[in-house]
């Protein structure tokens, strides 16, 4: 494993606290993009409301009806263990109200490289669904509550994953202020142990903050984590992130990701897109 103080380390970060930085400079250039007026319950969602690429999910969700899809490139390179791990992440998200989703999540394929050898199989399949507690109004945040659990369709014997069942317990808080969106999760993992029988407890948490810097492009930054769950250890990441909106139906984005602690893989890549599928409510005549 490369030094810690690599030149490419310290290029990187030094480069991705800056997509911090930009957001909330964005933030005095009201000029160039007035913020949108704060929604109420009453209010319409947008068509498609983007989860990725972050770690940290919005507490409200696309348009009742509509399926969204999420689909993009991972990468991380320069990690303990497997030197380098690269997947490409699907998520179908479908609204069945304004305050219940439900997701289908699949990491298929996924490539793990080391000592120069590289095995690729199927990751682990995820189902979740979340419910939204509060509308995010003028004077109060949206706020969520989701439960998903991993099923291990990756292969333990190849190291693609472990083989457990895993349980993720999440809040998620949102609010726009002054154009400035901010998403809060904060999640309980209940994960199966790969030592021993049994589950170990740990801790998640991720802070994300978006802005439109254009009608079109806009900026994510987020900081999230996660302590040490059996023989995990703990590790800690900043992301930087653009997004570029073609129409209400797709949004595309791309960005870089860096280690903050000994245990993270130190440098990682981001891409990839949400579209909205259809909404089947209309395409059947229903409504929610």
């Amino acid at each position: 494993m490369n030094s810690p103080s690599s030149p490419t380390r310290r290029f990187l970060l030094r480069l991705l606290p800056l997509a911090l930085l930009c957001v909330a400079a964005c933030g005095a250039v009201h000029a160039q993009t007035p913020p949108p007026p704060q929604s109420d319950d009453n209010d319409e969602p947008d068509f498609i409301v983007p989860a990725r690429p972050t770690a940290s999910n919005p507490a409200e969700f696309q348009r009742p009806g509509v399926l969204q899809l999420e689909y993009g490139f991972n990468g991380n390179w320069r990690a303990p263990g497997p030197s380098s791990e690269q997947d490409t992440p699907l998520a179908l998200r479908f609204a069945v109200s304004r305050r219940l989703l439900l997701e289908f999540d699949g990491d298929t394929p996924l490539s793990q490289s080391s000592g120069g050898a590289r095995t690729t199989g199927a990751g682990d399949t995820q189902l979740g669904v979340q419910a939204v507690l509060q509308h995010e109004s003028k004077s109060r945040p949206g706020v969520a509550l989701a439960y998903y659990v991993k099923l291990p369709t990756a292969s333990a014997a190849e190291a693609l994953g472990t083989g457990r069942v895993d349980n993720n317990v999440i809040a998620l808080v949102s609010k726009n202020i002054s154009g400035t969106t901010f998403d809060f999760n904060a999640i309980y993992l209940l994960a199966g142990r790969t030592t021993d029988d049994g589950h170990a407890s740990s801790a998640q948490a991720a802070l994300a903050a978006s802005r439109n810097v254009t009608r079109r492009f806009g900026v994510q930054g987020e900081l999230s984590g996660f302590t040490r769950n059996d023989a995990q250890a703990g590790a800690l990441f900043t992301l930087g992130v653009v997004t570029y909106q073609l129409n209400r139906r797709l949004v595309l984005d791309g960005g870089l990701r860096a280690g903050l602690t000994r245990d993270a893989p130190r440098v990682g890549a981001v891409a990839g897109l949400t579209l909205g599928v259809a909404d089947l409510y209309r395409r059947y005549g229903k409504h929610r």
